[in-house]
């Protein structure tokens, strides 16, 4: 485990690093190149002081006879690393004999060959005295050991490094390096490569996997010096890139490899180890393709240009009559529909894949979103498997934030468990029962009459709960699916026919009146109606791309055009009622939109796919009953909307009533401190801060994004307490002045600097009214005008202008009577927005039924009592008034 010292002295290089060499690679090559050439020093010092011998690596070799070699490698004496520690040496001298010896150590015949590949074109990237000296002094509080303690310290800097983004070359989190390597399980005889090793973090984890596996009480010491020496053989890497090859070649040096397998070599492109098989590999192969694509040599099994589908290729390949390996790949290689990957993930299923992982998006984070798999391939067991088993890890023990932090929540071990229990049953010759819930058994021949080899578990599990009582049949059958004729940026014109995209069908999708922006001239919509065709009443528009599966029937004989691309075209559709198929393929849209899109750049649904989409296909009679039974839900759910949506709480000034100003109301405003806070959620026993946010409708919502550190509580004042009113005193143009009423106490919440409470003790004053004053749209305008700030900036409010706000303040009777009014009007309110909600619930259940999946539970009946007893309240209400 890394120690705090060396930590903080890891933290010092690199904080002073930063002002001259700010990339995070470039930092870590440096702390290496410096880390290695202080313990060539230390074992010679070692040599000399322990064991009485002679130094071997900082001396001048001995003469060849060669007088111009000889010239070039004497000297090397004088770069020993306590040289560089004299005092008579000025600044500028050390600098110019650092740079000199780490430009010259690649060619020195005494060092290991391993130091010289890590000194190969090594250079100092600054020129700055003080700097140097300053890095020198921390490195030099380093003490060379073959201990765990250095090795965890130079994994420690390496996850600094994050991203190489450029290349594809996301870092891997250890924790995910370590699944993979438990779930691939590899042995001490076994050999094992990462062919894209980067800093050889899988290679090293596989090494600790196998000393774990053969610990007692030391590491490993259940190992036998035959096994030792295996392993010191056993474990090979490549890579493209010489920095990653130094790195990869230091960080095995400092966990106990004296001679470390690690190449610079082109797995792509060159054929020279292509005849190697590995019994175990283990890789994150990059993501990113250069452009203009790769071009491969003509060995692989599938031809393709893009890196990810070689680099699966490419271990599957070499892997051993019954080898295994654990591949991280993105989402592309699981669900891309081109020839190429869809040729992959045929051979694969037929040759070696077991198992695939799912993992949580955010698992990059904070270098990457993009979403990845873990294939897990073992051509043994995949002789014997007539299933593919899918897992999908949807929490891995850390929040998917930028920050990472740790969480309760993981599915890794279940997933591990899973899997184990998987390999177990295929040895027995059983079938796997009794699945959690984020695994799903599918069988290969299920996968391979998929025209797309698709490997995603959510695809094949919605397939196998249908139990319509209809036939299914797929989208092609019963439509014609396409697209539009291009139309070109320079044919757009400022008037004519309209051009819509995917905003305006979402926008035509909600009922919504649109702002025309695009047009096509007439002529040119002429033209395509006689040679292409366009579209009519009753086709089918799906949005493609953003917010994927947006669907519009076609109501009337409008003359338009739409971008190719962004929308597809359902047309020529047969045995089939429009309105029917689009709120079958709504629902469809909703729970499989991740599985049926794909794409390397972004998400987008494809024609290839939507074709094979299956929906059930009752009767024309049965299908129009279904569109009569939604369409009258949807008219009680357009009614409610028209109810909450317009709805604001009004209240008549009587003219008699007193006016007085806000202060002679309100005791004062108190506002929090701006403290020292981490981004995420509080636990339990911690404080969080309100959002500034909380007030923005009016209902007080009390999550808080941040949590005080233990050293500010002292600082941190005002919670929200009962009957109060919080205030926004800081922030937009539109939600400065907004509040909200607080109707119990929140101890464990604090209100930043940026929010007020109001403190009344009044006991003629009815805060809640106050607060529908206040928040009325008259006074949130007047307050509003009274804001200080530029246009677009952020605006704020003073306490003086606060307090001087003049409010209508009737007696206290009234006051309440007011506030009783409003309450019974927003219960009605509410039990629109549960009707809405019920209703919502009921056309998602009728869909179900034709699907033929279980209902979901619908809230109790006296949810709807509560509504209809509000309505009758208020009526009565109005009655009387």
């Amino acid at each position: 485990m890394l120690d705090s010292t060396t930590k903080k002295n890891i933290d010092d290089c690199r904080d002073v690093l930063v002002g001259k060499v700010p990339d995070p690679k470039s930092q870590i090559e440096q702390i290496t190149l410096a880390l290695i050439y202080k313990f060539m020093d230390d074992m010679d010092k070692e040599v000399v002081e322990k064991f009485k011998g002679k130094p071997k690596f900082f001396v001048t070799p001995p003469k060849t006879g060669l007088k111009e070699i000889d010239d070039k490698l004497k000297g090397f004496e004088k770069y020993g690393w306590r040289k560089l520690f004299v005092p008579a040496l000025n600044g500028t001298q050390v600098l110019e004999l650092y740079s000199e010896a780490l430009e010259r150590l690649s060619i020195n015949p005494n060092i290991p060959e391993l130091f010289r590949n890590i000194f190969k074109n090594a250079y100092l990237p600054y020129r700055d005295p003080s700097t140097l000296k300053l890095f020198l002094k921390y490195i030099n509080e380093f003490e060379y050991s073959h201990s765990e303690k250095l090795g965890d310290a130079f994994e420690y800097l390496l996850s600094v490094m994050g991203s190489q983004g450029d290349a594809g070359q996301f870092r891997t989190p250890r924790h995910i390096i370590d699944f993979v390597t438990a779930c691939v399980n590899p042995q001490k005889h076994e050999t094992v490569l990462d062919p894209a090793c980067g800093t050889a973090g899988f290679l090293l984890s596989a090494y600790k996997h196998i000393l774990n596996q053969n610990t007692e009480k030391r590491p490993g010491d259940k190992l036998n010096p035959s096994d030792r020496k295996k392993l010191a053989t056993n474990f090979v890497g490549y890579d493209i890139s010489p920095d990653m090859v130094r790195l990869s070649l230091a960080n095995m040096y400092l966990h106990g490899f004296t001679t470390p397998k690690i190449l610079e070599y082109d797995s792509l492109t060159s054929e020279d180890r292509w005849d190697e098989t590995y019994d175990v590999i283990l890789a994150n192969p990059p993501f990113m393709t250069p452009k203009g694509g790769i071009r491969p040599h003509k060995k692989f099994g599938v031809q393709a240009n893009k890196a990810e589908v070689l680099f699966t290729d490419y271990i599957a390949e070499h892997l051993t009559k019954n080898g295994r390996a654990g591949i991280v790949v993105p989402n592309g290689i699981v669900a891309t529909s081109q020839t190429a990957y869809t040729q992959l993930r045929k051979n694969l299923v037929n040759d070696s894949l077991i198992a695939v992982i799912s993992l949580p998006s955010g698992v990059f984070q904070p270098y990457s979103g993009v979403k990845t798999s873990v294939l897990l391939l073992d051509k043994q067991l995949a002789k014997q498997s007539k299933h593919i088993l899918f897992l999908k890890v949807e929490k891995d023990g850390f929040d998917l934030g930028a920050q990472r932090r740790e969480i309760e929540e993981n599915d890794l071990p279940l997933a591990l468990k899973t899997l184990e229990a998987f390999k177990d049953s295929l040895i027995k010759n059983e079938i796997l029962t009794d699945l959690p819930n984020l695994a799903t058994l599918v069988e290969k021949k299920k996968i391979l009459e998929n025209k797309d080899f698709v490997l995603n578990g959510d695809r094949y599990s919605h397939i196998n709960r249908l139990e319509s009582t209809f036939d299914l049949v797929r989208l092609k059958d019963i439509c014609e699916v396409t697209s539009s004729k291009r139309i070109y940026q320079e044919e757009y014109v400022t008037d004519g026919t309209p051009f819509y995209r995917t905003k305006e069908v979402s926008e035509l999708d909600r009922g919504k009146d649109i702002t025309l922006e695009l047009f096509i001239s007439k002529a040119r919509y002429k033209e395509i109606k006689q040679t292409f065709s366009v579209p009519q009443k009753g086709d089918i528009l799906i949005s493609a791309v953003g917010t994927i599966g947006v669907t519009w029937v076609i109501p009337d004989d409008r003359e338009f055009y739409f971008k190719d691309g962004n929308l597809i075209w359902l047309k020529n559709i047969q045995r089939t009622n429009p309105n029917y198929l689009k709120h079958i393929l709504k629902i469809y849209f909703k729970e499989n939109v991740k599985d049926i899109s794909g794409g390397s750049a972004y998400s987008a649904l494809t024609i290839i796919r939507l074709k094979e989409i299956e929906v059930p296909l009752p009767s024309l009679a049965i299908q129009q009953q279904i569109v009569t039974e939604i369409e009258s839900y949807q008219k009680i759910i357009d009614g409610a909307k028209q109810i909450v949506n317009n709805y604001k709480p009004t209240i008549t000034i009587n003219p008699d009533w007193e006016m007085v100003e806000l202060g002679d109301i309100i005791d004062s405003l108190e506002a929090g401190v701006s403290v020292n806070s981490e981004s995420r959620k509080a636990d339990i026993s911690e404080y969080g801060i309100l959002k500034t946010s909380s007030v923005t409708y009016g209902i007080f919502n009390a999550e808080a994004n941040k949590v005080i550190l233990s050293t500010e509580l002292k600082r941190a004042k005002c919670n929200p307490k009962k009957d109060s009113i919080i205030i926004s005193r800081m922030n937009t143009e539109q939600l400065v002045g907004a509040s909200a009423y607080i109707d119990k106490d929140y101890p464990n919440l604090f209100i930043p600097d940026r929010l007020w409470q109001t403190v009344i003790s009044r006991k003629d004053v009815s805060v809640k009214f106050i607060h529908l004053i206040i928040s009325s749209d008259s006074y949130r305008n007047k307050i509003s005008d009274m804001c200080a700030g530029t246009s677009g900036s952020m605006k704020n409010i003073t306490k003086g202008d606060m307090f001087a706000l003049t409010i209508p303040f009737p007696p206290l009777n009234e006051q309440l009577e007011i506030v009783k009014c409003i309450q019974e009007e927003q219960a009605l309110v509410n039990g629109n927005k549960l009707l809405i909600e019920l209703f919502e619930q009921k056309i998602k259940n009728k869909i179900a039924e034709v699907w033929g999946v279980k209902k979901e539970v619908e809230k109790p009946e006296e949810e709807l009592m509560v509504a209809a007893e509000a309505e009758v309240s208020y009526k009565k209400k109005l009655k009387s008034s």
